[in-house]
């Protein structure tokens, strides 16, 4: 088995103002918003129209746009929650399959070498690449069986975690992808434009549309918005005390945009 093997997908929504990427506002306008969102998903169709894949999948909510390179199968997103939607894009594969999504412009072909390397999946059934807030960027099986995916959830800041564990609940052999940052909030646009992915479409319209200033305000304005700190309470049980850990509900990378 040779990484052209390999069927690549890309689970996204159609950039359309006021559907995608809407904790980008206000910092941004729902148009704005999209933009990024476009400029982020062409950037990450023009790296897997590249790719040495067997089929190149986008797995869309919406229609698709002048933004689509040619060499895609279009198929739409199945209905129900993102693990039934990511589920059913597995589903609809034959052989080894790699899914990544939208969020990421800064994908390269070097990251996902390791999952399309000829020796891919000689030693290994399963490939995770685990979002710094949590979720994860990058999922490659083997044998893609969408119960592997259906009830894991989504939209936590374990969800990365969670998927991992019921890949090695099932016996899978599982490596990890490097670890990247999704594009979710203003404050995620200026890092991922000017240091991870500096020479793309994405960063082009991020400095466009002043990133770091749009990220600024952000900042201060949820600043402004958050309420006092409320005085402890000495009759509530100590979280740390009793193992807990607090989760601040970060999303999985965003897969369906």
């Amino acid at each position: 088995m040779t990484g052209g093997d390999v069927t690549v997908l890309v689970v996204a929504k159609e950039p359309r103002p006021g559907r995608v990427k809407t904790r980008l506002t206000p910092a941004y306008t729902p148009a704005e918003a999209a933009q990024l969102a476009e400029a982020a998903l062409a950037d990450t169709l023009a790296v897997v129209r590249d790719l040495p894949a067997r089929r190149r999948v986008l797995v869309l909510d919406g229609a698709p746009g002048d933004w689509l390179p040619p060499g895609f199968t279009v198929v739409p997103q199945a209905a129900g929650g993102l693990d039934e939607r990511l589920a059913a894009a597995f589903g609809g594969c034959t052989g080894p399959a790699l899914l990544v999504g939208m969020d990421t412009p800064q994908l390269t072909a070097g990251l996902l070498a390791p999952a399309l390397a000829d020796d891919a999946w000689s030693a290994c059934d399963a490939y995770l690449g685990p979002a710094l807030d949590g979720g994860f960027w990058a999922l490659g099986l083997a044998r893609p069986d969408p119960e592997l995916l259906r009830g894991v959830p989504m939209s936590t800041a374990y969800t990365g975690a969670a998927q991992q564990r019921r890949l090695l609940a099932a016996g899978l052999r599982v490596r990890e992808l490097p670890p990247l940052r999704d594009v979710d909030t203003a404050a995620d646009v200026p890092p991922v434009a000017e240091a991870a992915a500096p020479g793309g479409r994405f960063a082009a319209t991020a400095h466009r549309l002043g990133a770091r200033d749009r990220a600024a305000l952000d900042g201060a304005a949820a600043d402004a918005a958050a309420p006092e700190p409320a005085a402890p309470d000495a009759s509530a049980p100590d979280a740390s005390a009793a193992g807990g850990t607090a989760l601040d509900g970060t999303a999985l990378g965003r897969a369906a945009g």
